[in-house]
């Protein structure tokens, strides 16, 4: 499904936003995301997947710095 949300578009200043789907593309947005993203960007994101999908894709995720992975990991394990 692709990204309806215009605002997110600046978090993929790299790629061709029109083509990110939230399925296919999931571990890439929701790492981008969990690492640059603002408030309303996580918001978005806490309702678009569950915390399980999350905490996965933080399990695996190659580009989350460890300060981030801590805090998020914290964070959904509530």
């Amino acid at each position: 499904m692709p990204i309806k949300e215009e605002k997110l578009r600046r978090y993929f200043w790299d790629t061709d936003f029109s083509t990110l789907d939230t399925e296919k593309d999931k571990r890439f947005i929701v790492e981008r995301l969990l690492e640059l993203g603002d408030e309303s960007s996580v918001e978005w994101l806490r309702k678009e997947f569950k915390n399980q999908e999350l905490l996965e894709v933080l399990g695996r995720a190659r580009n989350i710095s460890k300060k981030s992975r801590r805090f998020w990991n914290l964070a959904l394990n509530r």
